[in-house]
């Protein structure tokens, strides 16, 4: 009879698979999607609702995408569904920064350096935009394959013409205003790549570098040395020996107090703090000179003025003037700094105020310019800066004016994407002021009063850049790029920029993009008349330097939520920008200096920053280690839906780990959240919501009524979670319900009756009422995450509901459940249930673990098959006490419940054996015959029997 009792059990049933083979179904998921342009139907259910607008910061388009950009794509994705799925209208429109060095630099190593420089502009322009284009392809493609949702076939890039026109209109804005200038001042300067980097396009690396320190000869006697006129020296130190042809200046702190020691019969002046230490490491007796029986002894300010021999040029009459700084340090060297104000930038400003020409004799290959004199290498003419450092000590040796050469490893300013050294340089550029129009002082008050920073220590890093960064170098010596936007005059050198001529240009850029810039002379689209004011000439030439491309990109909430803003339902400022945590001194601030600096504010309410991805050990990624996770890799091994709840799982605020164990143990996770959806799908397959669901929440069971409210718990915590964009949090809180609370309490206790019951037992469509509720809470909650397969589940769905009229025809246009959404409808106050029934989850725990002893000392088999005496504290026994018959045996999977109150508050379960029979249909252990026609079965399942028309043979 056992085989014709399984026929009467209703058992699981549903077409959604056990494994997901996400790599083999996934593509046909996209093409689905795109078929029926789910971006665009997802924006039209929400056209009514308000706006969120999360702003898409350019990667580079120069290779295909890396692991770091998966992640940051499926972040953004997660936003974006999440409030998709609450009713906001969220256009999204990714982009690529498609100009600049990087894109150039691909384009050289392609060719080679000699070609490179032998090709027009206009041919090199072409190919970088065709490689540009090429990789644009390629990382759109690899997006759209995880599953992110935006207006693929409508990026922007950077070189279309109406977003050149963008760097037009903020560079008008900002140079009209004052804020924009050209000057002559250090800026970091890659010789390699010849041109000037910003701040944000410099990494920092060791290198081992020449100490020096070196006597100057006075020309002058400082106050109170005259006994020793023309035989007074001043000590140097310097790591950067390669700057002394440019030294024009040393540097004193003007509070420091200066001591002389006598050696080889002359006075050389230190800081008195370091003198000691210095004479010990040089081998010097420290033998300070005095005068009248008293050190002598002056100060920073009391020296300044004095002169000095040009350590290089002295012998032709050069010399250097002493001036001071706060800047000094008396940590290290002698106190006393060798000042090129060509080649730093502290040493150009403590020039600037005390009147210091500016020399520079480096070309732009970092090779000192051929000549005899200042301004030029002089015996070092020709010579590479880095080959020059050697032979300048040998030359200093050899002259007796080297103290001591050692060699130190220290942090030093690499170019970001070739990776060699750079130099400091002084060359004619153009600049953003931080202070001539208060930019500085109106971006803080942005970054600390008006932006939300996620997380909150953001503001902390961003201000702290912002308030220490020199001005912007924004010019750039490439090819590829936008150009700055001003002329010059051919006659007199001056620069002709007018609201005028800034109109013409953003007209042509707008019809004809920037190359029309280097193809077309100015008096064909400059208005006529056009003329420098200084001398009225009217042969004007183009400037050609270009934008730094983190000005581009600071543009883009012009060039993108402003000129796309009609037409894509955009608005400015964005909602939200979200990147890593490096663009904090790169395109959070950028952006944040053009919007402020050509409307006031920030282009953004909110920053969301994100770490970086590192491998299992927590290193870098990179191609040399071979530790280097390929996203396209993952999807073909694991599917989408696994990275991106490998995304989901990670505390994305600091940096994160990746690996192909990582990525296993996320896999197994991801199966555990399949099988409960595949539980859920086959237990309602019978299931109508709008003709089976238990009308009444008091019709519910105590266990479904728990489920109910332990639902909209969890609802809670991952709204909450949403939120606060702790996706994390989001996805413990739905790892430990579907594992916890859902399978291995609820579900698992629900079987007997899903299984057992009649189909339209009213115990059994009070579960199944329940697990619609979970089922439509869990996939409509986790479709910003697992979209795939969230997808899936949406298509699996009963089939009376499934092909009902109006219903979503995606998961992603089914909306975000609220409490409201669930039926039967909750109380208002469901506190006093979740309090009740934590004592019976108490029990359960204890009774599980009693269990587990009994079945491992070979007591019982199974559960159902064990009874319970379970002792509980007085509070306890009274909350369990008010449940009904059989609920205890049902949660437990026990044959019987004996309660008893105990003393003390810990709660014990003693396991004993059934002396029932087991039911041969529903393996329970009851007593059996309680239906005189079903005598072989328990008396519930020979009601069942009667119930469908079941005869015994």
């Amino acid at each position: 009879m056992a085989n014709a009792y399984k026929q009467t059990m209703i058992l699981p049933k549903t077409d959604f698979a056990m494994r997901g083979n996400l790599p083999q179904n996934e593509p046909s998921r996209l093409q689905w999607w795109n078929d029926i342009d789910i971006y665009h139907k997802v924006l039209e259910k929400n056209k009514d609702g308000q706006p969120f607008v999360l702003h898409d910061g350019p990667p580079y388009a120069n290779g295909p995408i890396h692991i770091g950009h998966a992640f940051n794509k499926i972040l953004k994705d997660f936003v974006n569904k999440t409030n998709a799925q609450r009713g906001y209208f969220t256009p999204y429109i990714p982009g690529w920064d498609t100009h600049g060095q990087p894109i150039e630099h691909e384009v050289e190593k392609k060719i080679g350096t000699q070609k490179m420089n032998e090709l027009p502009q206009s041919v090199i322009r072409k190919m970088c935009r065709e490689w540009a284009e090429k990789f644009v392809d390629v990382q759109r493609d690899g997006f759209k394959r995880l599953g992110v949702n935006a207006d693929w076939d409508h990026p922007y890039l950077t070189f279309q013409p109406t977003y050149e026109s963008a760097n037009v209109e903020v560079f008008k804005k900002m140079y009209l205003d004052g804020a924009v200038y050209r000057g002559r001042k250090p800026i970091h300067w890659c010789s390699h790549c010849h041109t000037a980097l910003a701040e944000a396009e410099i990494e920092y690396g060791d290198e081992v570098s020449p100490a020096i320190f070196v006597r100057f000869e006075l020309t002058t006697t400082p106050a109170g040395l005259e006994a020793y006129e023309g035989s007074v020296d001043v000590a140097i130190w310097t790591t950067t020996p390669w700057t002394l042809p440019a030294d024009v200046i040393v540097i004193l702190h003007p509070k420091a107090e200066y001591v002389a020691v006598m050696h080889d019969g002359r006075p050389t002046i230190f800081a008195r703090e370091l003198a000691a230490k210095c004479c010990e490491k040089f081998g010097w007796e420290c033998n300070l000179v005095e005068v009248d029986g008293e050190v002598w002894h002056a100060t920073g300010e009391q020296l300044a003025g004095n002169k000095y021999k040009q350590p290089i040029f002295g012998d032709a009459g050069e010399e250097g003037t002493f001036i001071h700084a706060d800047y000094v340090t008396l940590e290290d060297g002698t106190g006393i700094v060798h000042g090129a104000p060509g080649h730093g930038v502290d040493d150009y400003k403590a020039g600037m105020k005390f009147g210091i020409p500016v020399v520079m004799p480096v070309d732009d290959d970092g090779r000192f310019y051929t000549g005899e004199g200042m301004g030029t290498g002089g015996p070092f003419s020709g010579m590479d800066v880095n080959d020059a450092n050697p032979k300048i000590i040998e030359w200093l040796r050899e002259r007796g004016t080297l103290i001591l050469h050692e060699d130190i490893n220290h942090s030093y300013p690499h170019c970001w994407r070739c990776h060699e050294p750079v130099i400091f340089r002084a060359t004619d550029q153009w600049f953003v002021s931080m202070d001539e129009t208060g930019l500085r002082e109106k971006a803080l008050d942005q970054i600390h009063n008006h932006v939300r920073f996620v997380p909150e220590w953001g503001v902390n890093r961003i201000g702290a850049m912002v308030e220490d960064r020199p001005d912007w170098c924004i010019s750039r010596q490439r090819n590829w790029g936008v150009p700055i936007p001003v002329f010059k005059c051919a006659h007199c050198g001056e620069v002709v920029a007018t609201e005028e001529t800034f109109d013409a240009v953003i007209d042509l850029f707008n019809t004809e993009g920037a190359d029309a810039w280097f193809t077309k002379q100015p008096s064909e689209y400059l208005p006529e008349g056009t003329c420098c004011s200084a001398c009225g000439g009217t042969d004007l030439v183009p400037e050609k330097d270009i934008l730094d491309v983190w000005w581009e990109s600071g543009v883009s909430n012009v060039g993108v939520l402003q000129h796309r803003a009609e037409a894509d339902g955009l608005k400015w400022p964005a909602d939200m920008y979200l990147e890593g945590s490096d663009q904090h001194r790169g395109w959070f601030q950028s952006s944040l200096l053009c919007g402020v600096g050509a409307f006031g504010t920030s282009p953004y309410k909110s920053v969301v920053c994100c770490g970086f991805t590192v491998d299992e050990n927590g290193e870098k990624m990179s191609k040399s280690k071979g530790n280097g996770i390929d996203p396209n890799e993952v999807c073909n091994k694991f599917g989408a839906d696994v990275l991106r709840l490998w995304v989901a799982s990670t505390d994305y605020s600091v940096d994160v780990s990746i690996s192909d164990n990582i990525l296993k143990r996320v896999s197994d996770a991801y199966r555990r959240f399949r099988n409960t959806f595949r539980f859920l799908l086959g237990s309602l397959p019978d299931f109508d919501d709008q003709v089976n669901c238990v009308a009444s929440f008091d019709e519910l069971t105590p266990i479904d009524q728990w489920a109910m409210v332990r639902l909209e718990q969890l609802l809670n915590d991952v709204d909450a979670a949403f939120n606060a964009y702790q996706y994390h949090r989001a996805y413990r809180a739905l790892y430990d319900y579907v594992v916890g609370d859902l399978s291995a309490v609820y579900l698992d206790s629900l079987k007997d009756r899903l299984y057992s019951e009649a189909p339209n037992s009213p115990l059994r469509r009070s579960a199944q009422t329940v697990l619609m509720n979970i089922l439509e809470v869990l996939v409509r909650i986790m479709t910003p995450i697992i979209s795939f397969t969230t997808e899936e589940v949406w298509q699996h769905y009963p089939e009376s509901i499934r092909n009902r009229e109006g219903r979503p025809e995606s998961v992603q246009l089914a909306g975000w459940p609220t409490r409201d959404d669930f039926v039967p409808a909750l109380p208002a106050d469901t506190a006093a249930i979740a309090d009740s029934f934590a004592y019976v989850l108490q029990a359960r725990e204890v009774v599980t673990k009693a269990l587990e002893d009994a079945r491992s000392n070979g007591l019982v088999n199974k559960s159902q098959e064990a009874t319970v005496q379970l002792q509980v504290p007085a509070a306890a026994f009274a909350a369990l006490q008010s449940y009904e018959a059989g609920m205890l045996e049902e949660l437990f999977i026990v044959s019987g419940v004996e309660l008893s109150q105990c003393e003390g508050e810990d709660m014990a379960a003693t396991i004993g054996v059934s002396e029932k029979e087991k039911c041969p249909r529903c393996w329970n252990y009851r007593d059996l015959g309680g239906n005189a026609a079903h005598p072989h079965v328990c008396e519930r399942c020979g009601n069942v029997l009667d119930e469908i028309g079941f005869t015994e043979e």
